[in-house]
């Protein structure tokens, strides 16, 4: 029986809550008069034997001044508690968040679809992980191109089959399997390459593809479009220079120079000193390649190019020099 009142009184001493009714409820559970807890063990005081009586009625008194004190306690704070007036003027105006800026890379991404959106093009996402058929193969490299090498690819679990993708491009082959022509696409996202870091290159940058099939596509098409990019994005006294080149999966190919935005064509170091910065590279889809995709290459014909958006907006915002751990310029 004296252990059963210990643990009351243990009961009693852990009590807490911020309700009246509750604090009301555990006044009463305890000290009610007709069936109280504390009024029961009094009337068991005849039963005890004599030689308890003493130690009994030592820890019925301390569970009764236990209960009144935790029972005082409680109420002078539930009081105090319902007295607290909290007074909020609605019309102070709120805290000033200050707001962040985007990146520069997702400033120039949108810009340059935005151009090629008012040309028709629409952008689409394609897989970032994905197979040696679309990453590679369907797109004209041969089985011993360099590219293949593990220098230049990150393998998935040591699968030679999945990578992670080395260009965009992988996107052209996807949407080709699924639409036939007509059709302009960009495609836009990460692209990886099994490389050291250094302050001009990283082992992941961005890319934009964009591919344009239709009949009777020609070179001076894909010109045209590459001199109207040029010039909405870096100005129209922006000048376009083509230089021979070679790509697996175009042909012909070329590498698309501009007049350099900073120097403004005179010849800087940023362009060592020829008043020409490259940008991207294009070419007439290969046949092979529009073959592989069960599109007819002696009724359809394309253009597709390339561009490093991390180059562009270096350009862009006239960065001459950068560490890896912020703006970074693929060499690829």
């Amino acid at each position: 029986m004296v252990d059963q009142i210990k643990t009351y009184i243990e009961q009693v001493r852990a009590f807490s809550t911020e309700k009246p009714d509750e604090l009301e409820a555990f006044k009463n559970k305890y000290l009610s008069k007709k069936s109280g807890v504390v009024t029961n063990l009094f009337a068991e005081f005849k039963n005890v034997p004599t030689e308890s009586k003493k130690e009994f009625g030592q820890v019925v008194n301390d569970l009764k001044n236990s209960v009144e004190q935790k029972y005082a306690e409680l109420k002078e704070f539930i009081e105090n508690l319902n007295d607290v007036k909290v007074e909020l003027d609605l019309t102070l105006p709120g805290e000033d968040m200050p707001l962040g800026n985007r990146h520069p890379i997702s400033v120039v991404r949108r810009q340059i679809l935005d151009i090629f959106e008012s040309l028709g093009f629409v952008a689409i996402e394609t897989p970032e992980i994905d197979d040696d058929w679309h990453n590679f193969t369907a797109l004209n490299f041969p089985p011993e191109h360099p590219a293949r090498d593990m220098q230049d690819t990150f393998f998935v679990e040591k699968n030679p089959d999945i990578v992670l993708r080395t260009h965009t491009s992988n996107g052209q082959i996807r949407f080709m399997e699924k639409h036939k022509p007509p059709f302009k696409v960009t495609i836009p996202g990460r692209t990886y390459r099994n490389e050291d870091i250094s302050a001009r290159s990283h082992f992941m940058f961005h890319q934009i593809e964009g591919i344009f099939v239709d009949e009777n596509v020609s070179f001076i098409d894909l010109k045209q479009t590459l001199l109207y990019f040029a010039k909405e994005f870096f100005g129209h006294q922006t000048k376009v220079r083509f230089r021979p080149s070679y790509f697996p999966f175009t042909e012909p190919s070329a590498e698309v120079d501009v007049t350099c935005s900073i120097c403004g064509g005179n010849g800087c170091n940023v362009c060592k000193h020829t008043g020409w910065l490259e940008i991207l590279g294009a070419g007439m889809v290969d046949p092979n390649v529009l073959e592989n995709v069960g599109i007819d290459s002696k009724i359809y014909s394309g253009y597709a190019f390339g561009l490093g958006i991390e180059r562009i907006t270096m350009l862009k915002y006239g960065v001459k020099a950068v560490s890896y751990t912020h703006l970074t310029l693929p060499t690829k």
